[in-house]
């Protein structure tokens, strides 16, 4: 593949080959943070304000979901560079050839939520703005235009591959936290660090609000976990483990930019607009372009438009490789322009049909609530297998082929599916988004929503026991064996072709 950027992209989740792979760890951390350097991620930075927290205990919460999210989002970087491959594919490892597939439609999923969320929130941005500076009018017609020529912007880099998508973020990271920066001088004078919140000394609300305000941030991190070998597979096998995972934890720490101009401005809003921050109705974007000065209109605009296109294209780039792999008769190219016009029909009909706003993102919380133990079931089979892998058998499902080290039982690893459904479903049922969704065991503590806590718990103590009563096959393992578990003499079946030969005639 040419280095140019021009040059579409071919490859789909095959291995990429060792010559091409020649992105570097500082590459990973310019695509991850500039995929959450946006607006999206200064809406959930706004949360714990609206939660009732004060600025220092929304900052506390804030620093602790990053550094726990990127605690947990870290490893998950070191699939890509060790297979070449994305981490819905080397997850054939651990949940077996068929089994794979749930990593692909958990990304999937989270990448059409994102998507939508970046779109919504960069073009509400746009249009809002530019009414402010220049008169545009406030209409559906307005934000339908922008809507449409945002996501095709999007769904151009997305088609062109990683590297075109790799130049904007390299663009997206200095721009944007620029004019990060640059809002410091614009709410200098309104900014008050000492502003109380609403909840009241003692409030028996504080610490479910507090967790739940952590859970949020940490909710950032971890929808990257799908998609961190989409970008990591371009990395040298060869690369320093230490400096893969560094790149893609400070990703995450650095989003403390965003994160703060959230909370900073948010509690501005709450100040002099308080009608902006109602929770039962909150606005952001609306609030922002209140408070901010007219001068600081275009920083806005300019922030919507291309923090917006680091979030859509990092979405979608993993939607289309991940779709293309799940159905080969797509091409990356063909899976990106199929999914990206789905999700911009989607985009359209939850704005304008059925205000959908709340109920995606409920829909994406429970998404990264059924992904968190999926992560946890990909770090300790790495951990288990002593970060050992058969980069051929990855592909048996790619190449409907049968058999390898990973068939298991019929395509399937019933251990790491187990842990992973039974653990997705429990942390389900202690989800509490009052007003939104509140699962069946969500008041037991209190009201605090412990379910990303619950599902990383029972995830890990569940597939360990598993690995531990019902061995799997000593060849899973490679040369020096399982480590914290044991292996079975259970034999491997070889890898077949179960395509038909070309020779032979194809049913119609």
């Amino acid at each position: 593949m040419s280095n140019t950027l021009t040059e579409i992209e071919t490859y789909g989740v095959e291995r990429i080959p060792d010559v091409d792979r020649t992105a570097r760890p500082l590459d990973l951390f310019r695509v991850a943070f500039g995929g959450a350097n946006t607006f999206a991620t200064c809406v959930l930075g706004s949360f714990p304000i609206l939660f009732g927290l004060s600025f220092w205990q929304g900052l506390a919460a804030t620093v602790l979901g990053l550094l726990v999210g990127a605690l947990i989002l870290a490893p998950l970087s070191l699939f890509g560079p060790l297979n070449g491959t994305n981490n819905a594919v080397s997850s054939s490892a651990h949940l077996g050839v068929h089994g794979r597939v749930v990593g692909s439609f958990l990304a999937l999923l989270t990448a059409i939520a994102f998507f939508s969320i970046s779109v919504w929130s960069s073009g509400d941005a746009l249009v809002g703005g530019a009414h402010r500076l220049v008169g545009l009018p406030d209409t559906e017609v307005s934000y339908a235009i922008a809507y449409g020529i945002f996501a095709a912007l999007v769904l151009v880099v997305c088609v062109y591959g990683f590297r075109f998508m790799l130049f904007v973020n390299k663009i997206a990271v200095a721009a944007a936290s620029l004019l990060f920066v640059l809002g410091i001088f614009a709410f200098a004078g309104d900014f008050d660090p000492s502003y109380p919140g609403t909840l009241a000394a003692g409030d028996p609300l504080f610490w479910p609000s507090f967790i739940g305000a952590a859970l949020i941030v940490l909710s950032n991190p971890v929808s990257f976990g799908a998609f961190l070998g989409d970008w990591s597979r371009y990395i040298p096998a060869g690369t320093p483990r230490r400096k893969v995972m560094t790149a893609a934890f400070m990703s995450q720490i650095a989003t403390i930019l965003p994160f703060f101009f959230g909370l900073s401005t948010a509690s501005i809003i709450a100040s002099k607009a308080a009608q902006y921050v109602d929770p039962a109705a909150p606005n952001y974007v609306g609030g922002l372009l209140a408070i901010s000065p007219a001068w600081y209109f275009i920083p806005v605009c300019l922030i919507a438009l291309i923090g917006g296109m680091s979030t859509g294209s990092t979405s979608l780039y993993g939607t289309g490789l991940d779709f293309s792999s799940v159905f080969p008769r797509f091409s990356r190219v063909k899976a990106t322009l199929f999914i990206g016009t789905l999700s911009i029909m989607f985009i359209f009909v939850g704005r304008f049909a059925a205000n959908l706003t709340q109920s995606i993102s409920t829909f994406a919380t429970l998404i990264i609530t059924c992904t968190a133990p999926w992560m946890v079931i990909m770090m300790l089979g790495y951990v288990t297998r002593r970060g050992w892998y058969d980069p051929d058998a990855l592909q048996v499902f790619n190449r409907r082929q049968r058999g390898g080290r990973y068939w298991f039982t019929h395509g399937w690893n019933w251990r790491g599916m187990s842990a992973w459904l039974a653990s997705a479903l429990l942390a389900l049922s202690f989800v509490n988004l009052p007003g939104q969704f509140v699962g069946p065991l969500g008041e037991l503590a209190g009201g605090v929503d412990i379910s990303l806590p619950v599902g990383l718990a029972v995830a890990a103590l569940l597939y360990l026991t598993l690995l531990t009563a019902f061995p799997e096959p000593r060849e899973v393992y490679g040369p020096q064996g399982p480590r914290l578990v044991r292996a079975a003499d259970t034999p491997v079946p070889p890898i077949v072709d179960v395509r038909p030969a070309a020779t032979e005639p194809v049913a119609p």
